[in-house]
């Protein structure tokens, strides 16, 4: 190889579809679907459209980074639409409304000027806080959801994933997906469901009023915006930098890809997305090092959309929520550690730890959490404050 193809292969790397990246590619399972289920049930939205949205991302976001680079529904957005029980029209108005807004901050630079402006121990802090909520829903909600049945389930997973995780020759993620799948088969569905699901549709366009983009950029991309600075952008570039050093990424071109996403999915009913560390993590833990394992996993969803969405509600339990809640929970934990490498800082230590219990435990925490935080390190610096130190 000459030195020209080699700058050229280090520029572009390969997709590769490995058992790894076949188990990297369910990393990020335990988040996305029950909200995206969530999301389609409660705004009523058409499942062909929004699963094969959604897949279509993922398949275009790994063929583009070359790397597990995650495409995730936006969070505040889908837990405001669930709890609401919002109309589609207005999510899909939000979904532009919002990558309006982030296209404003990529393209004036203003995000970058962000990613300079807070330090590392303050975007520690925010995968702190979000790898705890993860894995405080995973222990609540998920590991709980079937009963005794369910936890035996989960904590065999559990169990299965910590023997395996790390073995290269072994997808953890996969075996575990496959005794949820048995054992969704077994007790809670007939293999009979496929049948009776199956049926070829396509997305169907939609046309949103002004006023849907006006009442959810308010209602839905205004209280979204601060989470998807913090994490999204600013907590995923720096995730990058950790596990690809030599592929770092600007908050710019991330900025703008989730601004594309944005303005593409309202248009033919997807729900809006974003990237995010926590899928990141996920990916990663899990054996993802290309974009192979976010193209498999949008794969998936491009054949639930095109051949099952007419059975969407029953099909998608063949994914029992147990077996969503170790993916999670591992994702959680592998955000969560992220902050041991502050440790011999014990000033920058000290404000990642207080912005990620901010960011769990207050209202509006992430936003807090990230103006609070960085507040606080400009103080640190200029000693007129003391963290982390003995008296």
């Amino acid at each position: 190889m000459d030195a020209a193809t080699a700058v050229a292969s280090a520029r572009k790397p390969p997709l590769r579809f490995g058992r790894n990246e076949w188990s990297g590619a369910f990393g990020d399972l335990g988040t996305d679907l029950p909200l995206l289920v969530g999301i389609i049930l409660a705004a009523r939205l058409d499942a062909a459209s929004a699963l094969i949205l959604f897949g279509l991302m993922q398949v275009l976001t790994g063929v583009l980074y070359r790397m597990p680079m995650p495409v995730q529904p936006l969070k505040a957005m889908a837990a405001l639409v669930i709890a609401q029980k919002l109309p589609g029209n207005l999510l899909l108005g939000g979904g532009l409304a919002i990558g309006s807004a982030m296209l404003v901050l990529s393209a004036t630079g203003w995000i970058e000027w962000l990613a300079r402006v807070v330090p590392k121990s303050v975007v520690r802090g925010i995968q702190l806080g979000l790898g705890l909520q993860l894995a405080g829903i995973a222990l609540r909600e998920y590991m709980r959801a079937d009963g005794p049945a369910g936890l035996i389930l989960a904590a065999a997973g559990f169990a299965l994933t910590v023997a395996l995780i790390g073995r290269r020759r072994v997808p953890a993620a996969v075996i575990l997906i496959v005794i949820g799948a048995a054992y969704a088969l077994t007790f809670k569905l007939g293999a009979g469901i496929f049948g009776q699901a199956f049926g070829f549709r396509l997305p169907v366009l939609h046309l949103p009023a002004l006023s849907d983009i006006w009442t959810g950029f308010l209602r839905l991309a205004l209280p979204q915006l601060p989470l998807s600075i913090a994490n999204s952008v600013l907590a995923t570039r720096q995730l990058v930098e950790d596990f690809f050093p030599e592929r770092a990424l600007s908050a710019r071109r991330i900025g703008l890809t989730y601004s594309a996403m944005n303005l593409i999915n309202p248009w033919f009913g997807g729900v809006p997305t974003c990237h995010g560390s926590g899928g990141l993590a996920g990916h990663y833990a899990f054996g993802g090092r290309t974009g192979g394992s976010v193209v498999i996993y949008g794969g998936l969803y491009l054949v639930l959309g095109l051949f099952f969405s007419r059975g969407f509600d029953r099909v998608i339990q063949v994914f029992p929520l147990p077996v969503l809640g170790v993916l999670l929970l591992f994702e959680g934990l592998t955000m969560a550690a992220l902050v041991r490498d502050l440790g011999p800082d014990r000033p920058s230590f000290t404000i990642a730890v207080l912005v990620g219990l901010v960011s769990v435990y207050l209202p509006y925490g992430y936003v807090m959490g990230l103006l609070g935080g960085t507040a606080l390190a400009a103080l640190s610096r200029r000693g007129w404050i003391r963290l982390g130190v003995d008296a």
